[in-house]
């Protein structure tokens, strides 16, 4: 039963944290719509192979980052850092996302996965997501914190970050023309990025 659970404490908290426009699910939908679905699922599987790990780090060093808040402080700074880098490249330096690809260009697939390797590793977010889970489950005797069952949690953290970007891919595509957005994207991901950075910069501040 604890396997059970642990499974889908990281499946269902894996899938509702990805439910808001964000980054990765914005981008899985982008690839999706501008190059096809295989290219936004090896996207996809990119990012959630690094959630995987993300969460495992999580959950090894929930109750040592719990009582230990310098740790989180220097997480989000080192977060904010990133996503004001990211939102000055989405607004001012990325390629409007609504240019048609021309069909002589063709995409390398591996790429779309290492690319959503690449992005995932930037979002530092999930490890204290992760610890925060944990410990709020763990509290009411709805998580395991045994070695072989964190493994189950993985998983299911895995799946259902897949899950949910490969929804938004589907989304996308079959309401939007293939090849193009009507809107440019980086654009959306931009204002996500400068609000992600606003909320922790706010944060930053109050424990000062």
């Amino acid at each position: 039963m604890a396997a059970l659970i642990n499974l889908i404490v990281g499946y269902v908290a894996s899938f509702i944290g990805l439910i808001p426009p964000g980054l990765l699910n914005m981008t899985a939908a982008k690839i999706g719509v501008k190059q096809g679905i295989k290219p936004a699922v090896l996207f996809s599987l990119g990012v959630s192979l690094v959630v995987c790990v993300q969460c495992y780090i999580g959950l090894v060093f929930a109750r040592y980052l719990d009582g230990h808040p310098e740790i989180i402080d220097l997480l989000q700074k080192v977060g904010l850092g990133i996503f004001l880098a990211l939102t000055v490249y989405f607004f001012l330096l990325a390629k409007d996302s609504r240019r048609e690809i021309p069909s002589g260009i063709k995409r390398s697939k591996t790429n779309r996965f290492f690319y959503g390797v690449l992005l995932g590793a930037l979002n530092l977010l999930p490890i204290p997501y992760w610890v925060y889970v944990s410990i709020t489950f763990s509290s009411f005797g709805w998580f395991s914190w045994d070695t072989s069952l964190v493994g189950l949690a993985v998983f299911g953290a895995g799946l259902g970050t897949f899950s949910m970007l490969i929804v938004y891919t589907y989304f996308f595509h079959k309401r939007l023309p293939v090849g193009k957005f009507s809107f440019n994207v980086n654009y959306l991901l931009g204002s996500i990025t400068a609000f992600v950075s606003v909320i922790t910069m706010v944060r930053i501040w109050q424990q000062i």
